[in-house]
């Protein structure tokens, strides 16, 4: 098996470039924000946290390819860095402490391209979660100083806790039935949003999440960090990874279940 600790360490590295930026421009009377064709925020912390890890990239690892939410893709080759500089940027911009840098290495394999290193940090709450392919997941405040990760043993829709982001999203592809179903059924909801119930669902405080359209740099991170943590992340349709365009994140006993109410 590969080793992935050099890049886990240069994760974290990106990770305290874009956090710096980021913390700098939060809650700043000035911030200036602009809106995208989809009609979603984009802020100047945005952009610059994105070209601080691009450039970093370019010294670090001139041959890896790089795809972001801002600047869009550059390179190919069987390895390609996966980068949301503020995954809810909506939070951001309100001064909603809700946010985070989003860092993630895919490999090409047999089976397509998968994520082996991810690395979430929030500095506005102070927390990161990582994770690299068979090194485990952690939550710290570096990789010295750290927690291992592990799923919650919740069998049961009547015991579970589930996460989502809005009611909007399902109701738009035509599933509202299913997810309200599935809310019933379930002991506890909350709709906490972004990157949060993922990183959640790999701590154990939340048992199952799901999103029903969602981008490649919404998910890469937060599904190495899932799966290494013992739990599931596929797509909606039920195939593994951060490739479907949605996603549904469990500690794997409740994932059957999951599916059953939301895929298609």
């Amino acid at each position: 098996m590969p080793d992935y600790h050099d890049d886990l360490r240069l994760a974290h590295v990106l990770a305290d470039t874009a956090d710096a930026a980021t913390m700098e421009r939060f809650k700043a009377l000035d911030l200036k924000v602009e809106t995208k064709p989809d009609m979603t925020p984009v802020s100047e912390a945005d952009k610059a946290a994105e070209e601080l890890i691009r450039t970093s990239l370019q010294r670090a690892r001139p041959r890896d390819a790089v795809l972001g939410e801002e600047f869009g893709s550059e390179g190919s080759g069987p390895r390609r860095w996966v980068v949301d500089p503020i995954d809810g940027t909506k939070n951001y911009v309100r001064g909603v402490p809700v946010w985070a840098t989003l860092i993630a290495l895919m490999e090409r394999g047999e089976g397509g391209d998968r994520p082996v290193v991810g690395v979430v940090s929030a500095p506005a709450l102070g927390r990161r979660w990582w994770a690299a392919e068979g090194l485990g997941a952690y939550t710290g405040r570096s990789l010295s100083s750290a927690t291992r990760l592990a799923v919650s043993r919740v069998a049961r829709l009547e015991d579970a806790s589930f996460a989502y982001s809005s009611l909007s999203g399902w109701e738009e592809r035509g599933r509202l039935n299913g997810f309200l179903e599935l809310t019933r059924a379930c002991w506890r909801t909350r709709g906490y949003g972004d990157f949060w119930p993922y990183m959640m669902v790999a701590e154990g405080s939340v048992d199952i999440c799901a999103e029903p359209e969602l981008s490649l740099w919404d998910m890469a991170a937060n599904a190495i960090i899932v799966q290494e943590a013992g739990g599931r992340f596929t797509g909606l349709d039920g195939v593994p990874g951060p490739l479907s365009g949605d996603a549904a994140a469990s500690n794997g006993l409740l994932h059957d279940e999951l599916l059953s109410h939301l895929g298609g």
